[in-house]
């Protein structure tokens, strides 16, 4: 009698933790759920769900519709941490980092004019380690919107602010995260986003607020910190790669007296003048990339892009961008109103940018209906001309000696080649931390080949350059950056 009582018992147990796993993986709201996606054929290595998370606009105004699409770690989800993306601008859509750097599809351009871009397996997607949440923020920017467009007016602070509500509110959606390991990343204008939002997260916990988030660290790509640094990076960094002369360099630094970002010298001016003039022509997100030449702007390619098998209706294959990025030359981000890309281009014609698959397809009456993006989010581009955004967080130097002491994990890595945020700038505010090295600077190896270098620091504090890559690290090194994460994530040795 024994024998039965205890194979009872066992079932009942079973059907117990069955039920548990049920609950525990269906918590999710199944109404977000991804199941499919114009373009790409076949099934998900992982859930995708995507949505919206509504909150309060404050001071009686309508609430802000924050857009997210969430892809779920194809490994295993879980245990595997959580990862926030954020692209910068500031004002520019996450799907920046989901179409063209590591998510979880890689994009071929429509064949012909009406057709979708083909979608197929990124096999170096961070989902192949994490979950990761792509979040258009503020409102206004992506899908995100807001039904009174006085929302839009908005700087880091409230940025911040917002997201951190976001983050709050996904994870009472998607309570079986809770328990997760949870860290931000970004790249360019997302070095402001990030640090001010962890600061908050960090504040959020330390007061009680439910739930509490498993916040364990953050990393920042080619971004943005201080106006100093970042506005002194640009002459070093060109003279060091071989793109201006000894003697423009060193009349630059006679005249401006090693102050390139904030002079009052005319002299200083001319000698940057020069300077520009002869860095004129190259793709300032990564210099050793051809610039494709959008068909509007000009009625005649120079014959070195037509030997390249490029004309005046045709990119190159390689998509490469402006939008999505931080400043042009010489313009560090100072405190108060931001001029937004689109408000740039009215005046400044920068070459090197394509951005047509994700706008194609992000536009698709189909596409919006399977990842439910709402109509009144109007149409999608890549980074929005509708905000007012202040720069109010100052420099990110404190933020980061703050949270750092609060015993947070930080990678701030650089593509070496990018000069829109050169890792001059960013190697220089890293050391000024005034942190004892703990791993002097060396290279660190993918699959047998020097990938980079790096300079660990105390306090979990990390600087990491990837080698030939540009501003946005993930589409021009997917492999390395694949690796470099993963390693990161799982707290191992780089």
């Amino acid at each position: 009698m024994e024998k039965p009582r205890l194979m009872f018992l066992i079932i009942i147990l079973l059907c117990m933790l069955c039920c548990f796993i049920n609950i525990n993986t269906e918590a999710a709201p199944q109404g977000s759920l991804v199941t499919s996606l114009p373009g790409f054929s076949g099934s998900f290595p992982s859930k995708h769900y995507a949505g919206y998370v509504t909150i309060d606009g404050g001071d009686s105004q309508p609430s802000k519709n924050l857009y997210y699409y969430f892809v779920a770690s194809e490994k295993n989800p879980s245990v595997d941490p959580v990862v926030l993306w954020l692209n910068g601008g500031p004002g520019c859509s996450s799907f920046d980092g989901f179409v063209y750097e590591q998510g979880p599809f890689n994009f071929d351009a429509a064949k012909q004019e009406g057709e979708l871009p083909t979608l197929h397996l990124n096999p170096y997607s961070w989902s192949k380690v994490s979950s990761i949440i792509y979040l258009d923020s503020p409102a206004g920017v992506g899908f995100s919107y807001s039904a009174n467009t006085s929302n839009y007016e908005t700087g880091d602070l409230q940025t911040a602010f917002d997201t951190h509500l976001f983050l709050l509110k996904w994870f009472e959606q998607f309570p079986e995260f809770v328990g997760n390991e949870f860290y931000i990343a970004g790249e360019s204008y997302a070095g402001v986003y990030v640090p001010t939002l962890a600061s908050d997260v960090d504040k959020g916990n330390k007061s009680g607020v439910k739930p509490v988030i498993n916040f364990k660290g953050y990393m920042v790509g080619n971004g943005v910190c201080d106006r100093s640094f970042d506005g002194n990076a640009l002459v070093p960094f060109t003279h060091g790669m071989g793109l201006i002369s000894d003697q423009l360099y060193k009349s630059a630094e006679v005249e401006c007296k090693g102050n390139y970002y904030n002079y009052s010298s005319s002299n200083c001016g001319l000698a940057l003048n020069k300077i520009e003039k002869a860095l004129h022509g190259l793709n300032i997100y990564d210099i050793l990339e051809p610039c494709y030449h959008n068909p509007n702007t000009s009625s005649e390619l120079p014959e070195s892009f037509k030997q390249l098998g490029t004309s005046n209706d045709k990119s190159l294959s390689v998509r490469k961008r402006m939008f999505g990025r931080a400043w042009p030359y010489r313009a560090p981000v100072k405190d108060g109103l931001i001029p937004l890309w689109p408000q740039l281009l009215e005046s400044v014609h920068v070459p090197c940018i394509d951005d047509g698959v994700a706008t194609v397809w992000l536009n698709n009456k189909q596409v919006r209906k399977a990842i439910h993006a709402d109509p009144e989010s109007g149409e999608w581009s890549l980074c929005t001309g509708n905000l007012r955004y202040y720069h109010n967080a100052g420099s990110m130097i404190s933020y980061h000696k703050n949270l750092t002491a609060s015993g947070y994990r930080v990678l701030i890595y650089s593509g070496d080649h990018d000069m829109c945020v050169p890792f001059t700038g960013t190697q220089a505010w890293t050391e000024s931390l005034g942190y004892k090295i703990v791993d002097e600077w060396r290279s660190w190896i993918s699959s047998d080949q020097v990938a980079g270098y790096i300079q660990g620091y105390a306090n979990n504090f990390t600087f990491l350059t990837i080698k030939g890559a540009g501003h946005t690290v993930p589409e021009y090194k997917p492999r390395e950056s694949l690796e470099f994460y993963s390693r990161w994530l799982q707290g191992q040795t780089i």
